[in-house]
């Protein structure tokens, strides 16, 4: 993440968004989403269990509901992927749906 980061980084040419710069976004969200999931599979049952009357929510618990979001902002996963095809690799425009 740090390599690419750096890449993404000295790449850029003014404001705007490089090749680099969308596959990152789509990279981190990826593997931010993932490293929720494993917190939440190393606490095991637990995860499902919020911390005493209060219903609080354990660190892990908040990372892996926050990491859901990841995903969503800044355009979903699969958005981000139509970007990446149409405009970093030049493929053609998804074909629009007539109204």
């Amino acid at each position: 993440m740090r390599a690419n980061a750096l890449r993404t980084l000295s790449a850029m040419a003014g404001d705007e968004l490089t090749r680099e710069g969308m596959i990152t976004k789509l990279f981190w969200a990826t593997w931010h989403r993932r490293l929720g999931e494993l917190a939440l599979d190393v606490l095991g049952p637990e995860a499902a269990l919020a911390d005493g009357p209060s219903y609080e929510l354990s660190a892990a618990q908040r990372l892996f509901l926050f990491t859901r979001s990841d995903t969503i902002y800044g355009g979903s996963n699969q958005i981000q992927r139509n970007i990446i095809g149409e405009r970093a690799l030049g493929l053609p425009a998804e074909p629009k749906v007539a109204p």
